[in-house]
């Protein structure tokens, strides 16, 4: 795996794992080869931006069912 230089920092350290394993669910559904090596400085910035988009859609898609589900109401 590539090296981490974000200076973002996890509120629940196991984190890690679902998000890679997203960011591979994510892109394999838009057709977009991540490297196996897990160096993405080659990869176009269209393609990590469409990447990053749909986790970012699914997460907020996630918190709000969660969020739905706590307080007894559905949208």
């Amino acid at each position: 795996m590539a090296q981490n230089r974000s200076s973002n920092t996890l509120v629940v350290q196991q984190a890690t794992q679902a998000l890679d394993q997203l960011k591979y669910e994510v892109a394999q559904e838009l057709g977009i080869q991540i490297p196996q090596d897990g160096y993405m400085g080659y990869m176009a910035t269209r393609d990590a931006g469409a990447i990053g988009g749909n986790i970012t859609r699914r997460l907020v898609q996630i918190a709000e069912q969660t969020l739905a589900g706590q307080s007894g109401f559905r949208s």
